[in-house]
């Protein structure tokens, strides 16, 4: 594997992201070419408030769905890209905008790719415990960013509900409900 060799990038188109093309270099010799999606990193958190066993959960709309499914929201963990700042940081500053939540206390569970075959995208996955006195502010994103976040508080038992029955299709809120149902099996029961 160590023979790859990215031999040259192509910026095909940039708005919003950039497409990149790739030349790549296989070990044999040959070229191949790959369309890259350039996003750079996220960070994304699910707030939970374990004495009332709830957790906060954002709905938006998101063209791709809408393209493949017809519908224009999403249901997901608040989220959204690093601006040049660390990952807690974004967390937090994220978790304000859209959902008037002030996070104190991060607790990460390391980075994953999104789509390691066509993005560049690293996702820095965090739970933060927060309580009713944490919501300060209404949240709903930032009107010059064009979003219209609906914030959503969810008892864990819905969540759960929500996860099985395939209502939580987003990775990485799987991935963030199934890192509490781990660490708090307890709460989930009845």
């Amino acid at each position: 594997m160590t023979a790859y060799r990215i031999k040259q990038i192509e910026t095909v188109y940039e708005g919003w992201k950039r497409l990149l093309k790739l030349t790549v270099q296989m070990p044999d010799g040959r070229t191949m070419f790959r369309e890259v999606l350039d996003s750079g990193e996220a960070a994304a958190v699910l707030p939970y408030d374990l004495e009332r066993r709830k957790v906060i959960l954002v709905r938006q709309f998101r063209a791709p769905v809408m393209h493949v499914e017809g519908h224009p929201d999403f249901l997901e963990a608040i989220a959204g890209l690093l601006d040049e700042d660390e990952p807690e940081t974004c967390a937090r500053r994220e978790s304000l905008e859209e959902a008037g939540l002030r996070i104190e206390r991060l607790e990460p569970l390391g980075h994953f790719w999104s789509a390691p075959g066509m993005t560049t995208e690293r996702l820095h996955l965090f739970l933060a415990p927060y309580t009713q006195a944490s919501r300060v502010g209404e949240g709903g994103g930032l009107a010059d960013e064009h979003e219209d976040i609906e914030v959503l508080e969810v008892s864990f038992r819905e969540l759960a509900k929500h996860l099985t029955s395939n209502r939580i299709a987003d990775m990485k809120t799987a991935i963030l409900v199934q890192a509490l149902q781990l660490k708090y099996p307890q709460a989930f029961e009845d």
